[in-house]
């Protein structure tokens, strides 16, 4: 039995989403506590993996139980019950705790052939930025990155927009071997709420490692005067890292949404996205 998960989470005192031995992570913490109620290990696919730091309001994983781990949940919920895969979200919130940093705020039986990180078609990221403008809010320390000065916010939507689809982004990548940087930027703009904090919205097909905190941090070089509108693409074309700009905190990125197709498409799109990963990596 596959179940999809809708996740969210406080990065803050994670290190990332992936497990890693020792260490506390969002994908750790989840897979013990869904262990704990179907009594063996489990291990989740995620649609994406976010680093230390960020956090996630839409994050989305599935998991495959198998007979005696499934048998556990139904035994628990009832046979005859309407839904016991959607009870999973529930059993694992009382795991977690009433004030947990990461929950599970959905879950139900995975539609066939679907898988969380194949057969999604974009994911989608906000970042909260607070200039001098805005000022500094101690209720949203830990989801907006701070920045001295006043960003000039119709340059950095400018900028921003620039950069919109199907490029090379390895000057905005950290490098990771075998892996491939090129990657259809579908959104990205940026304006100043009514609480003056300056927020973006970033939408991809997918992203390469720490792709979004340097479009932000470009971004933010722009909105400050240190780089003009049109560098961002001269940056972007030269393909090559570069110190023109910083790669801004985690603490300001969210992983808000991710997009799947219809139903009927999921098991289509899993398999055209494997392939294309595996021509990239040859």
């Amino acid at each position: 039995m596959r179940i999809r998960l809708d996740i969210a989470y406080d990065g803050t005192h994670f290190r990332g989403w992936a497990t890693q031995p020792t260490l506390r992570t969002v994908q750790g913490t989840l897979e013990a506590a869904l262990a704990r109620i179907v009594g063996s290990d489990v291990r989740f696919v995620v649609a994406g993996r976010t680093d230390a730091g960020v956090h996630a309001t839409g994050q989305v994983a599935h998991v495959d139980l198998d007979e005696k781990q499934w048998a556990r949940i139904e035994a628990r919920h009832g046979r005859a019950a309407a839904d016991p895969a959607g009870s999973i979200a529930g059993r694992m919130r009382g795991v977690l705790g009433a004030y947990a940093d990461v929950t599970v705020t959905r879950s139900s039986a995975a539609p066939e052939g679907f898988d969380a990180r194949f057969s999604a078609v974009w994911r989608r990221y906000r970042y909260r930025l607070a200039d001098e403008q805005a000022g500094y809010d101690p209720l949203h320390r830990l989801d907006t990155t701070s920045i001295r000065g006043r960003l000039d916010e119709q340059a950095m939507d400018a900028a921003a927009r620039s950069l919109i689809g199907l490029h090379d982004f390895a000057a905005y990548c950290k490098p990771r071997e075998e892996a491939t940087t090129i990657r259809t930027l579908l959104d990205y703009r940026w304006e100043r709420g009514a609480d003056g904090v300056l927020v973006a919205e970033v939408k991809a097909d997918a992203f390469c490692h720490s792709m979004v905190r340097a479009l932000v941090g470009a971004c933010a070089a722009v909105g400050e005067g240190r780089l003009d509108v049109d560098d961002l693409v001269v940056l972007r074309d030269a393909l090559t890292r570069t110190s023109e700009f910083k790669v801004l905190a985690a603490r300001g990125l969210t992983l808000t949404e991710v997009g799947y197709p219809a139903d009927e498409l999921l098991s289509a799109r899993a398999e055209q996205t494997r392939a294309r990963r595996d021509r990239e990596a040859e």
